[in-house]
């Protein structure tokens, strides 16, 4: 059977709209990859039992989404951050902390900056003041220098990967348990993975929407092959 690939939402939780109460959002492109590269999506509202689903799925990807609350690094929110409803964040903690600890992991945007805070990693959080300049916003089609050591180097097979950026906050002290797998040019994180056996890699950038790419197509199926074998392993 193909691998089951559990996909976090964007949720906007309203209890003052009495018909719907608020809303799940996911962009149609990561499922599409998903799918595209032999994986099956299920998508996760914050509402899923934590420990049922992290014993469910075969991977888990994280996408992209709003600015996680400071107060999960132990800062003060800066004035331009976008706060993430915070049941999304609490369901994704509690997936991770449930899980297997070889449960295959993909991280995107949003995603990446979880991957370092779960661990006890801080963010930057609004990168023009560090950079000068709204780079990394608005869809900027960008290079990123791989690390050719790296896990993400092995997979993708390029010394410089293309990719769109969407963010105004990135990693800052890095968590343990993880490297930098990818810079731009200015400085800023650009990947992260995890320095032990288990696939969990971190992308700043939305392979999702440049899947035309060859080797992001090869980052996308290195992560389904991981959780092919992390399925037919259980």
């Amino acid at each position: 059977m193909k691998p089951i690939i559990g996909i976090t939402v964007e949720c906007h939780h309203d209890l003052e709209n009495r018909r719907s109460q608020g809303k799940l959002e996911l962009n149609w492109n990561y499922a599409a990859a998903v799918t595209a590269a032999g994986g099956v999506p299920i998508l996760i509202p914050p509402t899923a039992d934590p420990e049922s689903i992290a014993h469910l799925i075969d991977g888990l990807l994280v996408p992209g989404g709003l600015d996680i609350d400071a107060k999960r690094f132990g800062q003060v929110n800066h004035a331009k951050v976008k706060l993430q409803d915070p049941a999304r964040y609490d369901s994704e903690l509690g997936i991770w902390q449930n899980a297997p600890s070889d449960l295959p992991f993909f991280g995107i945007c949003y995603g990446c900056q979880f991957l370092n805070v779960a661990q006890g990693g801080t963010l930057h959080q609004h990168v023009p003041e560090i950079t000068g300049t709204e780079e990394h916003s608005g869809g900027t089609l960008q290079d990123y220098q791989i690390s050719p050591d790296s896990r993400l180097g092995q997979v993708v097979q390029v010394p410089v990967m293309q990719g769109q950026s969407w963010h105004h906050q990135s990693v800052d002290a890095l968590a343990e348990g993880l490297r930098v797998s990818a810079r731009h040019a200015d400085g800023t994180v650009e990947a992260l993975e995890s320095t032990g056996d288990r696939w969990a890699i971190g992308v700043q950038w939305h392979p999702e929407r440049t899947f035309d790419d060859a080797a992001t197509q090869r980052l996308f199926m290195a992560f389904i092959a991981a959780a092919k074998a992390f399925r037919e392993a259980r």
